[in-house]
């Protein structure tokens, strides 16, 4: 299934925004020149000794798995210099007569754990992958057990998304909500550099795939068999474009649009507000047909929701952590749980209500502190990656149209404190760290084997038309399509899946142009489901319904 850009008129807005931001990035020098420095010598591949594993996540089921610690080097371009290590973990096939290889699990964010991201996600595996491959999951540099980065310590971050409002004062386009949006990105890429300057110039993509390279070298294999969803899939581009050879097979679920990721970030965002928005509003859409399945806003949920942030901003509620629940508490939970899809409308519509009432709602839960170990690297890894013109009037303007471009969450995200993806020009174009871990080459991974892209129709936070992109960017890519709501499709579709675990089994692609319609419809209030209250820091597969 392919989106018609024509036959759309907000894609054309969409994308004619984005023409315009990639203009004016490009005059005012998006990219700096590559970094020359080459290593002469590769670093030494490490040693891993295997043993149990300590301080994984303890709700994972964890049997099984064996951990160790890579050591490689901080800077890619001294391989004898200083080191990082790198937790890592593993569960052996569980049919070694017919083991295939090895099958990396690679989480989303940038931030969370690749060691509990395959822990916890093993048993959503099916059986083939689970018999014929030894699953590995690390925790990349920056990132838990792997050398975290601090800027905000947990004070400094409650205090600003405590303050933070539904509604910005005074307004969304208003000069004052731009200046504290700017004065909090300066605020943030600061401590950064004074509290992890030996660490944030080297937590770029490009050397963490060098340091998946050696990875698969300590394992003692030729090639990997990688799964990777959302951020994920920009760290498995990246490894494919630096590592042709050694992929076996790729699955890149959720995913980015690398060079408008990289280069065009200003563009980027305008695509994922507006994805985001166009999400929320299919909700709200639902709601308004179903009232009595929804529960909210009798018939009127936009208004609704609009009149919620603002009561929640003008008098928070004060949870059991002794912290406010605002009109942005409200928009920053709805930006994690609407990834769930179609299956969570009712209960998102519960929860909704819950909060109108001011009673208990996972929708009014601040972010806490291990919300701000995710949101600290996941900035922070976003500005080493990403280079956006270093203009203040410029983050300004386009921040503040971005903003205006998506009236749901664009105010309360766009304009709040350094948090999750869309916000981060504030910070990043403020950024004052080098750059050298960046990547700048090319995405063709040209001589690789064949890769499966996944996107999904209605993603609220990797716009499927980067999915389409990435497969026409790759000299061997292969879309496969999920015409339905919500973030990434493995697991989420039973057609998906299906495809998804025989190409990692036998490397059988899925026919050009396929795609898969069988998301679950919405799940009648009642009955429990995963999904529900999905929090920031926790990654996981999750089972096939």
């Amino acid at each position: 299934m392919q989106n018609r850009l024509a036959d759309d008129p907000r894609k054309r807005v969409v994308w004619g925004m984005s023409l315009a931001l990639i203009a004016v990035t490009a005059l005012l020098g998006g990219a700096p020149a590559a970094a020359t420095a080459t290593a002469l010598a590769g670093p030494p591949v490490p040693v891993l000794s295997w043993g149990p594993c300590d301080g994984a996540d303890a709700d994972g089921p964890g049997d099984g798995f064996e951990c160790a610690t890579a050591r490689v080097p901080l800077d890619h371009r001294r391989p004898a210099g200083p080191t990082l290590s790198l937790a890592v973990t593993r569960r052996l096939a569980a049919d070694p007569a017919h083991r295939t290889g090895v099958l990396v699990l690679h989480p989303g964010g940038p931030g969370n754990s690749g060691v509990d991201f395959a822990r916890n996600s093993y048993d959503a595996l099916p059986a083939s992958l689970r018999d014929g491959f030894d699953v590995v999951g690390y925790d990349m540099r920056g990132v838990a057990r792997s050398g975290r980065v601090e800027c905000w310590n947990d004070t400094e971050y409650a205090a600003a998304v405590d303050a933070a409002r539904g509604v910005p004062a005074p307004g969304p386009g208003a000069p004052g909500a731009l200046r504290n949006a700017l004065r909090q990105g300066l605020a943030f890429a600061t401590a950064c550099q004074e509290r992890s300057a030996d660490l944030v110039p080297f937590i770029g993509t490009a050397s963490n795939a060098k340091d998946l390279d050696l990875l698969r070298q300590a394992l003692g294999e030729e090639t990997l068999s990688f799964y990777g969803r959302s951020f994920g899939s920009y760290v498995g581009t990246v490894y494919a474009a630096q590592f042709p050879r050694r992929v076996r097979a790729m699955v890149l679920d959720g995913a980015y649009d690398p060079r408008r990721y990289a280069d065009v970030p200003y563009a980027y965002d305008a695509g994922q507000f507006v994805a985001l928005d166009a999400a929320v509003g299919r909700f709200f859409d639902w709601c308004a047909q179903n009232a009595a399945a929804c529960g909210f806003g009798d018939g009127r949920p936009r208004q609704a929701f609009d009149a919620l942030k603002r009561a929640l901003d003008a008098a928070p509620v004060i949870t059991a952590s002794g912290r406010p629940a605002t009109g942005y508490t409200l928009a920053y939970r709805l930006m994690f749980n609407i990834n769930s899809g179609k299956v969570i409308w009712p209960y998102l519509g519960q929860a909704m209500r819950a909060a109108q009432a001011r009673q208990d709602s996972f929708l009014l839960s601040p972010p806490s502190p291990a919300s701000f170990d995710f949101l600290n690297v996941n900035t922070a890894v976003e500005c080493a990656d990403r280079v956006y013109p270093a203009s203040r009037p410029l983050a300004g303007a386009l921040v503040g149209a971005e903003a205006a471009a998506a009236p749901l969450l664009g105010p309360p995200i766009g304009l709040g404190p350094p948090t999750y993806d869309h916000n981060h020009a504030p910070a990043c174009a403020q950024w004052q760290a080098e750059r050298p871990s960046r990547y700048e080459g090319s995405y063709r991974a040209a001589g690789s084997a064949p890769i499966l892209v996944l996107g999904t129709t209605g993603d609220p936070d990797t716009p499927y038309q980067d999915a389409v992109a990435l497969a026409g960017t790759l000299d061997n890519g292969r879309l496969l399509t999920f015409a339905g709501e919500g973030h990434t499709g493995y697991n989420r579709s039973a057609c998906v899946s299906a495809l998804v675990n025989d190409y990692l089994a036998t490397l059988a692609l899925p026919a050009r142009g396929t795609a898969c319609a069988d998301e679950a419809p919405p799940e009648p209030p009642g009955r429990r489901i995963s999904g529900i209250e999905v929090d920031e820091t926790r990654d996981v597969i999750p089972a096939l319904r």
